[in-house]
This record gives C-alpha cells, sequence and structure tokens, in this order.
C-alpha cells in the first residue's frame, strides 16, 4: 500500500542542502529530515550529500544533489497562500532576498530557481468574484503587479 500523500523531489546542482536550510529559515513550520550522502558506488563523490529530506508547511520534500542536467522552469511552481499583506511581504522578501528574481503577477524565482506564487487569500477571491465586472478589474489590477498588492486589488474591483 501507498502511503497517502506525495514528496516532491528537488534535483539541484550540488546545493540541495543548502536550499533545505534556506527553505527552513523562510518557513517556520518545518523541520528537517534524514540525510543520505553518496557511497564508493557513486555517482557522486563518496561522503557528499545525495539526498536531504525536509517538510514546510506539512509538505514533504527530498533535495536531490543530481548534477546540472536539470534545471526549474516556471512550469511546476509552490503556490504560497498568505493570510494578509503582511505576511505576503514577508514571503516576497524572504523568497527574493539573495539573488531571488521577482516576476508577474506575484510569482517570483528564489536564489535556486524555484519558482513560487506568493498570493493573498483575498487576492484570489477577488479574481473569483461572482460579478464579471469586479472580478475583471481586479484581474487587470494584478497583471500590471509584481508583488501583489491586495489593497490596490481591491480598490480596482470597487472601481476606484
Amino acid at each position: 500500500m501507498v502511503t497517502k500523500g506525495f514528496t516532491t523531489c528537488l534535483w539541484f546542482d550540488g546545493r540541495a542542502e543548502e536550499a533545505a536550510d534556506f527553505y527552513l529559515s523562510v518557513f517556520k513550520d518545518g523541520k528537517r529530515g534524514r540525510i543520505g550522502r553518496y557511497t564508493d558506488a557513486g555517482p557522486g563523490t563518496a561522503g557528499d550529500v545525495m539526498v536531504v529530506e525536509f517538510e514546510i508547511n506539512g509538505q514533504r520534500f527530498i533535495g536531490l544533489n543530481g548534477g546540472p542536467q536539470f534545471s526549474f522552469s516556471e512550469a511546476v511552481s509552490f503556490q504560497v497562500h498568505c493570510a494578509d499583506q503582511g505576511e505576503t511581504d514577508h514571503y516576497w522578501a524572504e523568497l527574493t532576498k539573495d539573488g531571488g528574481e521577482e516576476g508577474p503577477c506575484g510569482w517570483l524565482k528564489d536564489k535556486f530557481g524555484v519558482s513560487w506564487q506568493v498570493t493573498p487569500t483575498e487576492a484570489l477571491d477577488l479574481v473569483a468574484d461572482p460579478d464579471p465586472g469586479r472580478a475583471s478589474r481586479a484581474m487587470n489590477a494584478m497583471y500590471k503587479m509584481k508583488k501583489l498588492d491586495v489593497a490596490e486589488m481591491r480598490r480596482a474591483a470597487d472601481g476606484e
């Protein structure tokens, strides 16, 4: 029988342990698990970190030091649901620091190239408003943003 849930494997080029430490510093509800090291069997150098397990906000991850063959793209991202603008500002600042990149509409890439959507819950409510005019105005405001500003989206939805 398969264990419930999934573990996301993130492929790094020698920086898996550094990435796990970074994510555990950003998301306070986290913990590190086991670390597996390469042996004489390879393919990495014996003793180097091969995998590191970690969990953030209840989501399990494995960081794999697999080499330079693969890199991250925006085709896969993690959405951070934020309770308010303060939380949005916090995660945006933390995930873009030290070489991260801001993207459009609440998207960013962290310093490892992993894509994130930092999304205040109210922003999702505004773009899904049952009134198509309000939803459209909120969406148009969002299209002009990098980090989402829920107050500005609300003003746009209200026609201000």
